[in-house]
């Protein structure tokens, strides 16, 4: 049986990067924030984040991502409404695809927020990307053209690292790319053999 496992980490951990590196080793990998944006377009999200949210965030029917973003990130109880509208979408859409891969040995389930989802309940094995924080947000300005305030709000919006430790099975430090990619591979090799 195909074995999922769970890859995780706080935003600018890098964790995209390593699950890319995972995939290229042929692991078949599922981005669930990603798809997650691509399901938040279909009629049936965009009908309930109206309902929830009002019409105000949509520009000829596409959501303005940001403020959206900044509406959820100020308010836990909001982030929890629009958590609520996509998690099941994303979570009906990765069982469709897992039986896409039932071929494979592993399939990677790349997702920020595994834990406050549950999502991790149906990963076999957990992986957690860290980072220092300092190293994370001007990862995440350089990428986002953001700032350092509102990437604060999403990082407290998230689990710490040390919270994502304790419940993963393996963790891979990025702050050296070379280094992480190498813990990747003995990670790999272990879970090779657990097969």
């Amino acid at each position: 049986m195909t074995k999922i496992i769970g890859l995780t980490g706080g935003i600018g951990s890098g964790k995209t990067t390593i699950a890319n590196y995972f995939h290229s080793f042929g692991i078949p990998l599922y981005i669930a924030d990603d798809e997650a944006r691509k399901l938040m377009q279909s009629i049936k999200i965009v009908n309930s984040i109206k309902d929830a949210f009002g019409e105000s965030l949509f520009e000829n029917d596409i959501l303005i991502r940001e403020k959206l973003a900044k509406i959820v990130f100020d308010n836990p109880e909001k982030l929890q409404i629009l958590n609520a509208i996509v998690h099941p979408a994303v979570k009906s859409h990765f069982k469709n695809w897992l039986l896409q891969h039932q071929s494979n040995s592993f399939v990677l389930y790349e997702a920020a927020i595994l834990f406050e989802s549950g999502s991790h309940k149906n990963c076999d094995f957990v992986i957690a990307v860290t980072a220092p924080v300092d190293i994370r947000i001007e990862r995440v300005m350089k990428r986002d053209k953001t700032t350092r305030e509102l990437i604060l709000k999403r990082m407290e919006a998230q689990w710490t690292d040390e919270q994502r430790i304790s419940k993963s099975n393996f963790v891979i430090e990025n702050i050296s790319l070379d280094k992480a990619k190498q813990k990747a591979e003995e990670i790999l090799k272990i879970l090779e053999k657990r097969q």
